[in-house]
């Protein structure tokens, strides 16, 4: 078996750098007051000899752990099956990756999950949380907040009793709607349905509800429940050819969805957009641009969105010192939406 060479020590650094332990120590773990002659000279003796801070040691200095949970609020075969995910998580890595931080993904596929969680948030082996994908009645803010762990929500929670307080990142939702609505009416469409998503997600209920701004005579068949997979939007637009045969428009509440609208669509024999329009929400590329024909949808930017999370979450901590409780939140944010344009409407 081949011998290991043994880890760099912090002596080792202070040796070669001609300073301080302490000084090494201060300049590792980020504190003031050394001069940036030997901070140049420290930061070399690291770069020479390889060495890695010992990540339990650091953090009784600085309070930190250099990590946050993303914690989704969805079953593993949803996140990796849905691009929505990949593209926030993918905001989020790098916002932390350009901070040091490690992401620690965690899932939740029931209950016993969101015990888990919890239990893992309250250990103390993160500095904060980003949690989304959030349901009605999940159980996960309460726990959070029980855990004392500050965090920062991807879509607006859907408390609304006024008892919780939220920092979150979301879309403006239902002005999107409105803007996707609007044009199809511009269009000319008069028969326009809507295939919601999951209702029990705060997204979902503004995009009905900016459906509803303008279409506020619909005929309430003219809206099927979906849950924002492509077999979703494929059961709802069946349903709603079953309901109403003569509609011309369809808004679906995201690509996905539409994706799953349109193979029925072409299945049926409908032409689209000759006979029926459709329009998404999301823009997400990878569905976007490749259904047939490409899909006119409402844009979020998704990765924005994720790095956005991280960022307050990071600036948050910065502010605090690292600890809970202290200093104040930063403010919710909602981010614009555009329309994009292509084929399907």
């Amino acid at each position: 078996m081949t011998e290991t060479a043994p880890r760099p020590t912090l002596e080792a650094v202070a040796a070669r750098a001609g300073v301080s332990r302490a000084t090494v120590s201060r300049v590792v773990n980020g504190g003031d007051g050394v001069r940036e002659p030997l901070v140049e000279r420290v930061r070399r003796a690291v770069e020479e000899l390889g060495y890695v801070p010992n990540q339990a040691a650091r953090s009784l200095v600085t309070k930190r752990h250099d990590a946050v949970a993303v914690v989704i609020a969805e079953p593993e075969t949803r996140v990796f099956a849905d691009p929505f995910f990949a593209l926030q998580l993918r905001g989020i890595s790098r916002e932390l990756t350009a901070h040091d931080s490690q992401l620690v993904l965690l899932l939740t596929e029931g209950r016993a999950d969101h015990a888990r969680v919890g239990r893992y948030l309250a250990g103390g082996h993160v500095d904060g949380a980003l949690v989304f994908s959030l349901h009605l009645e999940d159980p996960l803010p309460e726990l959070v907040q029980r855990a004392g762990v500050p965090t920062v929500f991807g879509g607006r929670p859907g408390w609304g009793d006024g008892t919780r307080s939220a920092v979150y990142v979301d879309s403006d939702n239902r002005g999107g709607a409105r803007e996707a609505v609007r044009h199809l009416v511009g269009l000319g469409r008069r028969r326009i349905a809507h295939i919601t998503g999951a209702l029990d997600q705060t997204s979902a209920v503004d995009r009905l509800d900016g459906f509803r701004d303008v279409m506020v005579d619909a005929d309430p068949g003219l809206v099927v429940a979906g849950d924002f997979t492509p077999a979703g939007g494929e059961r709802a637009m069946r349903e709603l050819l079953g309901r109403c045969p003569d509609l011309d428009a369809v808004f679906a509440a995201n690509d996905l969805s539409a994706s799953g609208a349109l193979r029925v669509l072409r299945a049926e024999g409908r032409r689209v957009p000759d006979d029926v329009a459709v329009v998404g929400f999301d823009d997400m590329l990878p569905v976007a641009e490749q259904t047939d024909p490409p899909l006119t949808t409402v844009r979020q930017d998704i990765e924005e969105m994720g790095r956005l999370m991280a960022r307050m979450l990071l600036r948050g901590l910065d502010r605090r010192g690292g600890e809970p409780g202290a200093g104040g939140a930063p403010s919710s944010v909602v981010l614009p939406t555009t329309l994009v344009r292509r084929a399907s409407a």
